[in-house]
């Protein structure tokens, strides 16, 4: 994917109803006022909505009869989830670095005075 698109699909799902408009068309196709039933906006601030989804790639607009439908194009996402998936290698790595490194401080870092106190027996207990 090439970097100009892929900044505008992120740039796309950077905004939360963008992120529901796109949501909702994994149910299928949708007109303009039925995305924007669950908002309190305008149908020209979904309008607007959808055309930066379009210009992204994520959205396709078709003509049928009297209505123009929406459809999600999921293939900008599939790439955008290729590109994230070799930084989550790297934050797997990092973090079982973090926990082997975690754990041989535990197994040699003395016991702290507080939790020895705890574990100790006390003279009441010998009695």
């Amino acid at each position: 994917m090439p970097h100009d698109q892929l900044d505008s699909v992120f740039s796309a799902l950077a905004d939360p109803t963008r992120r529901a408009i796109l949501q909702r068309l994994t149910l299928g196709d949708a007109t303009v006022a039925q995305l924007g039933e669950p908002f309190a906006v305008s149908q020209p601030a979904i309008s607007k909505h959808l055309k930066v989804l379009e210009q992204a790639g994520l959205v396709s607009r078709t003509r049928v009869a009297t209505s123009r439908l929406s459809h999600l194009e999921a293939q900008p996402l599939k790439e955008a989830t290729a590109w994230m998936q070799r930084y989550k290698k790297y934050w797997n790595e990092s973090f079982d670095k973090l926990d082997s490194a975690l754990a041989t401080f535990q197994a040699t870092s003395p016991q702290p005075a507080a939790d020895r106190q705890n574990t100790e027996p006390k003279a009441a207990d010998h009695e």
